[in-house]
């Protein structure tokens, strides 16, 4: 009876010394807070939930905004989007290396990635950038060109292309040589056996007739005034494979002797192969799209997320497919 009745009041001890302590750190927090003047307060609030921001975009989810029609229909133009930067393995730093995940795309994945002709200003820029871009929902995008319009720091394409594939596309329409198969099969049948729901925009055959006229014409002024082939922004958003075929054509024709568009037309005929390790980004709207088809495959590496989620306009919520 005396031992337990020594435990009992020793217990009683400890547990009164703990409750004490407690009820003294609680005061001097509240003491503390009290005398802290209310805008330090309001700044150290910021810098944690900025804090959690940046740990949720980096390594979790990241809200974008759909800038162009290179995803139509699936995405349009001010579409707000939550991206999954989780599934492939986040990168630990923005530019910096990913973490492994055992999850890599998939064909038809819409994915997204670092634009390749991006011109960064800095990891510290760009971790400021997608701090503010993220605690706006995508509001406010500090990274602007010359002319107040948003950088394309990234892409997102649907992911057509796999390690081992060719490419040819011809009139708008293309053709894919599967890795380790003979035969190719046109896109528009892949994608009607696979039961794939996404559509995709091309334009009609006059207008190609139009384009190859255009292209024609073009070749035969430049060979005239023996010019190098020059191409700006908006000439590359209609369909510059059309365009290019007829063009390269007839300047190889007029200039056999010139290696230039010997190799630029045996490229466009040969088509884009996709190396191991690689992907090929294309825009649904193929009319207009800044894809794989101008700079190349990009490294499985280098695809930071996959679209998850259209949270606006309400109207369009849903999956992104």
């Amino acid at each position: 009876m005396v031992k337990e009745s020594n435990f009992l009041n020793g217990l009683q001890r400890i547990t009164e010394a703990y409750l004490t302590r407690r009820r003294k750190i609680r005061r001097l927090k509240k003491e503390k807070q009290k005398k802290k003047h209310f805008i330090l307060d309001w700044v150290e609030a910021f810098i944690w939930a900025a804090g959690v921001v940046l740990l949720i975009n980096q390594y979790l989810f990241q809200a974008y905004q759909i800038p162009s029609g290179s995803m139509e229909t699936t995405l349009l133009i001010g579409d707000r989007i939550f991206v999954n930067k989780a599934v492939y393995g986040p990168e630990l730093l923005p530019g910096l290396t990913k973490l492994p995940s055992p999850i890599k795309p998939l064909r038809n994945d819409v994915i997204i990635f670092e634009n390749p002709s991006y011109d960064s200003q800095g990891p510290a820029f760009d971790i400021a950038q997608r701090i503010i871009y993220m605690l706006t929902l995508s509001l406010v995008d500090i990274d602007k060109d010359e002319y107040g319009q948003p950088k394309p720091h990234f892409l997102i394409k649907r992911a057509v292309g796999m390690g081992g594939d060719r490419y040819i596309e011809k009139r708008g329409e293309m053709q894919v040589r599967f890795a380790g198969e003979e035969r190719w099969v046109k896109e528009r049948d892949f994608i009607a056996a696979r039961g794939y729901t996404h559509q995709l925009s091309r334009f009609s055959p006059g207008d190609y007739t139009i384009l190859e006229k255009t292209g024609y014409e073009r070749a035969i002024r430049d060979t005239k005034e023996r010019k190098s082939p020059r191409y700006t922004v908006n000439e590359l958003s209609d369909d510059h494979f059309a365009l290019q075929n007829i063009y390269f054509e007839v300047r190889r024709a007029a200039a056999p002797h010139e290696q230039e568009f010997r190799i630029k037309l045996a490229r466009l005929k040969l088509g884009i192969y996709v190396p191991e390790g690689r992907i090929l980004p294309l825009g649904d709207n193929r009319i207009n799209s800044r894809d794989g088809r101008y700079f190349g495959p990009v490294r499985e590496a280098k695809i930071l997320g996959q679209g998850a989620l259209k949270y606006w306009p309400s109207v369009r919520f849903g999956p992104i497919r």
